[in-house]
């Protein structure tokens, strides 16, 4: 057998997969739980949670910031919309969206404007004055000359071989009947608009699948044949409403909706509520479609350096600055494609988009080249998929460099990342109950807990050692098998164990509670720093269980630097 002594001073790689076990290059894990990767690579106890306040029902956090002195948070429940400030209570506004809507529901933020979405529903304009806020339903921009909105118009593949016979009707000279050469109306088409005649029209009623009754502003000529050239109103309760959002290059972009997944609708400069196409000057509306072999459903956009488009099957962008009607460069970049069964929020992390790939257990960084005229995909969790278990939310901590990922089982993965110092390391987080909901708001991680005594939204703080009040919880980081001159051991006898520690006032190593000098505590905010060993004689056969185990439940800060091995080993 070999003498050996190994020291572990960095964790830079975090909780990793058994198929990475037998590499010796890697900073890595066996186990990560309740406990961070710092920027010099050691490992702290992580920080509890406090309470802001008692839900009456599950709820999915959105985070709203005016300025470093207002930020506020939102919690989306059943129907409703609850806002808080820090730990304040301040309004409950009522909603559209039941709890089941919620997984569909984005949203984008312009000063103290925020626009929700959801293909189901028209979109919904939150704003703030002063410590008041108030929700209504977004409209169109008006044309005063003729009372014409300024909305999209398209025409869907299934009214390709659709004709209009126009005919008089006698509600009035601005009303008329159109009778189609097959069956299309629906009941969903009143209050839906078209565009014909070189003009709108309004749909006043359903009369059969063939028919319906429409008016126009002022008078109008009957056409002689039956009209092939109409479009539809893009957005309705028939055709389904704007699924994602953005603000680019001061243009409100709406991306896909439910019948046209693959839209692209950009509103003029300046001007928000006006998607006019106009003549094509340069400030005037744009509409693109997405063209490829697949069929393209666009799961988000995200203003970046560039406009991102997230599809279920690839990555997009448009390039063209200043964006205008006349110089739009699409490209698709990558193939990895967007989760689509609901939607996370994509991250912006040190100048990448970070999003959940198609997979569900799969989180990617969209970045461009040192050239900045190409995307790649790059695989944030390739070391540590197993910790991505089905994400039903996401957020980023940018003041902490951390990026929370919820996933279905109630625990959080997290990924400290600090690219400038080679930190990229997943743990899991554990709370009594589930955790269901997270989101970033003046620099303050908040969440939305399930425990056996009710829902709460509560946030991490560094002043709390246990979650809401009363729940403690453990930490652990176990260490990897052994590995020496790129060999694994298959025999190892352990004979001492060091682990260097600051501001560390209770801590188990293995199976011992290490006794910490008493007089550490003469100053409460501070413990103790300096090594702790535990003496041993153990001889293990089993080398892919993990030699060493950090543990502990007691409500004390633990701060680890380095562990260290002394021993001998075969081969």
């Amino acid at each position: 057998m070999a003498n050996f002594i190994k020291t572990q001073n960095s964790f830079a790689n975090g909780e990793v997969a058994p198929e990475f076990y037998a590499h010796d290059n890697i900073n890595g894990l066996y186990k990560l739980e309740n406990m961070d990767v710092l920027p010099g690579g050691g490992l702290s106890r992580r920080m509890g949670m406090e309470l802001v306040s008692k839900l009456i029902n599950v709820a999915r956090l959105v985070p709203f910031s005016v300025s470093d002195s207002s930020e506020y948070i939102i919690a989306l429940t059943e129907n409703r919309m609850h806002v808080f400030r820090g730990t304040e209570h301040l309004q409950d506004l009522v909603t559209p969206w039941s709890y089941s809507d919620l997984g569909h529901v984005q949203y984008a933020q312009r000063f103290g404007t925020m626009i929700f979405v959801h293909p189901d529903f028209p979109p919904q304009v939150l704003r703030q004055t002063g410590e008041c806020f108030t929700i209504s339903e977004f409209t169109f921009s008006r044309n005063d000359a003729d009372m014409t909105l300024n909305m999209p118009f398209v025409r869907f593949d299934d009214s390709t071989d659709i004709t209009i016979t126009v005919t008089t009707n006698s509600n009035g000279n601005n009303f008329a009947t159109f009778t189609t050469n097959a069956d299309y109306w629906t009941p969903d088409n009143v209050g839906g608009r078209l565009y014909l005649l070189n003009r709108q029209w309004y749909i006043y009623e359903y009369i059969s699948p063939t028919q319906i009754v429409a008016h126009t502003n002022g008078t109008y000529s009957v056409p002689s044949n039956s009209v092939s050239d109409w479009s539809e109103a893009a957005f309705g309760t028939r055709r389904g409403w704007p699924c994602s959002i953005t603000f680019h290059q001061d243009r409100l972009v709406f991306g896909g909706s439910r019948d046209w997944p693959g839209g692209i609708w950009m509103s003029q400069v300046g001007r928000h509520n006006n998607f006019n196409i106009g003549t094509g000057l340069d400030d005037e509306a744009i509409f693109v479609s997405l063209l490829s072999q697949q069929r393209q459903q666009i799961c988000t956009v995200v203003s970046s350096d560039n406009l991102q488009i997230l599809t279920n099957v690839g990555e997009w962008a448009i390039s063209s600055k200043p964006l205008t009607p006349s110089s739009v460069d699409i490209k698709q970049h990558t193939s990895v494609g967007s989760y689509s069964e609901y939607f996370l929020p994509p991250q912006k992390i040190e100048g990448t988009t970070v999003f959940v790939s198609a997979v569900g257990n799969d989180i990617r960084e969209l970045g461009l080249d040192a050239l900045g005229e190409n995307y790649s995909a790059n695989d944030l969790c390739a070391f540590s998929k197993h910790l991505i278990n089905t994400p039903i939310d996401m957020t980023y901590n940018p003041s902490l460099r951390r990026l929370y990922v919820v996933c279905d089982d109630g625990s959080i993965a997290v990924l400290n990342q600090n690219s400038g110092l080679g930190i990229s390391a997943w743990g899991k987080y554990k709370t009594a109950g589930r955790v269901l909901s997270v989101a970033v708001s003046g620099g303050m991680t908040y969440a939305v807990t399930h425990r056996d005594d009710g829902v709460f939204l509560e946030r991490f703080s560094e002043s709390e050692l246990i979650d809401c009040g009363q729940y403690n919880f453990s930490y652990v980081a176990s260490g990897l098998p052994l590995q020496s001159s790129g060999h694994s051991a298959v025999r190892v006898k352990m004979r001492k164990l060091v682990a260097r520690v600051i501001n560390t006032k209770s801590i188990h190593i293995n199976s011992y509670r290490i006794n910490l000098p008493n007089e550490i505590y003469s100053d409460d905010s501070l413990g103790y720093c300096g090594d702790v060993s535990i003496n041993l004689l153990v001889t293990m056969h089993d080398c892919i269980k993990p030699l060493w185990t950090i543990h502990g439940t007691d409500a004390e800060p633990v701060t680890v630097l380095s562990v260290s091995m002394h021993g001998w080993y075969s081969v």
